[in-house]
């Protein structure tokens, strides 16, 4: 399995993970309150009934104590252990419990007299654990139409027995195990799904980013016709930038950053002319003004071609110098890019160690030597500390490489940093 499929997995399994955790006490608690409220739904349909049969509803009469004790005496024992029946005042009329009533009534909470117009229920539980319902239910004298005035109140409790609460609780418990394992079953149904998804939109998003490497070799290339260059310095250039912004630190955007502008550093030079751009000899001064301002041209160049945006750093500031005598800004110290900075060091570099068809290239020696003399000028002191440990193992793999073995150095970084 590789990185991406790990991955995939591990987020799909967290979330999944998550929302059994989740999903499994929502489902105990809602699979819990609905047989708490079947049990409470059922003792307050059989509560009106009895006090139906027995006359108990209405309990505005002469014999209404009668028929409310009578009611009282035959509801408990079965669906309750206590049983409370009161006249449309709030006085308590009749009352009755069982063994197990009498037991459990004095530790209950009390309250004054009725006043409520809607049923409702308390779920309660005594120290010892055991689990107390009561009921409050609002009497009208007819058992259907509940429309008239209040004729009464009947107050109920019940002890739940513990088979009963036994079996509301596995059944909670089981719905809580089926919500839990439909998540992690989700899980695992969406991962194909997902992972189909992601692989083809990862192969688009690699066609994609390969055709802008195509583009920015193709960039290169030009670039280096025009300048009577075999192409080979700017791979060189952008992977020695690319092996000192690792010792730095530099990762993600600001390393696709620095090897998009190194590559692309000279890109301006596609808008100058040829008569001065090949010119073999010294430039006037006028001309010299002209080929500056092949960084200006570059930062238009990049500055709108979306994806190599992030050349522009380099683009802009790869002739500043570090004392601040460079241009065409003339920044100085840190307020020049660090990509910028980094450049500069691995630009001189490379231009001294290379063979160009007017000079041959420096040994590695005196080549340190130029660099630290202008460290401090030039280049920036806490770049230099970075490339100094470097030099020696760049130097011994560049010394015979050709323009492929160059484009395949940095082929290495960038798909390391581009995520090819």
């Amino acid at each position: 399995m590789n990185l991406f499929r790990r991955r995939a997995a591990h987020r799909i399994a967290a979330v999944s993970l998550v929302l059994a955790g989740l999903a499994s006490p929502l489902a105990w608690w809602v699979a819990h309150e609905r047989a708490e409220e079947g049990i409470v739904a059922l003792a307050m349909e059989e509560s009106r009934r009895l006090l139906h049969h027995f006359n108990a509803l209405d309990l505005s009469g002469p014999e209404a104590r009668t028929h409310a004790l009578e009611a009282a005496s035959h509801i408990v024992g079965g669906l309750f252990d206590i049983a409370e029946i009161y006249d449309p005042n709030g006085e308590k009329l009749a009352e009755a419990m069982t063994a197990v009533g009498e037991a459990v009534g004095g530790v209950l909470p009390k309250h004054g007299r009725p006043s409520y117009t809607q049923p409702s229920y308390e779920s309660l539980f005594l120290a010892d654990g055991r689990w107390v319902l009561r009921v409050f239910v609002p009497l009208f004298a007819g058992l259907e139409d509940r429309s008239g005035p209040l004729s009464g109140y009947f107050e109920g409790m019940r002890l739940v027995p513990d088979w009963q609460h036994a079996e509301i609780t596995e059944s909670a418990f089981i719905a809580a195990l089926i919500a839990g394992f439909a998540s992690l079953l989700c899980g695992l149904a969406i991962y194909p799904v997902v992972l189909h998804l992601s692989v083809d939109n990862e192969k688009k998003a690699r066609e994609v980013l390969n055709s802008h490497i195509s583009m920015m070799e193709s960039l290169g290339r030009a670039i280096a016709k025009r300048d009577s260059d075999t192409g080979a310095h700017n791979y060189r250039v952008a992977w020695i930038a690319a092996r000192i912004g690792e010792t730095l630190g530099l990762s993600g955007s600001a390393m696709e950053a620095l090897i998009l502008g190194s590559f692309l550093h000279d890109v301006g030079k596609l808008g100058i002319p040829d008569a001065i751009l090949r010119k073999p000899g010294s430039l006037t001064d006028e001309e010299m003004a002209i080929m500056r301002t092949h960084v200006a041209q570059g930062e238009e160049i990049v500055r709108g071609m979306g994806w190599l945006h992030g050349a522009q750093e380099i683009v802009a500031a790869h002739h500043e110098k570090w004392d601040g005598s460079g241009y065409p800004r003339g920044l100085a110290g840190e307020a020049i890019p660090l990509a910028a900075r980094i450049f500069a060091v691995a630009d001189v570099f490379d231009a001294l160690t290379s063979k160009r068809p007017y000079k041959q290239p420096l040994p590695l020696a005196q080549t340190m030597a130029i660099l630290e003399r202008d460290t401090g000028r030039h280049f920036d002191p806490r770049v230099m500390a970075a490339f100094r440990p470097l030099a020696g193992e760049i130097y011994a793999q560049l010394k015979k490489c050709d323009e492929d073995t160059a484009r395949a150095l940095l082929e290495g970084r960038i798909r390391r940093y581009f995520e090819i």
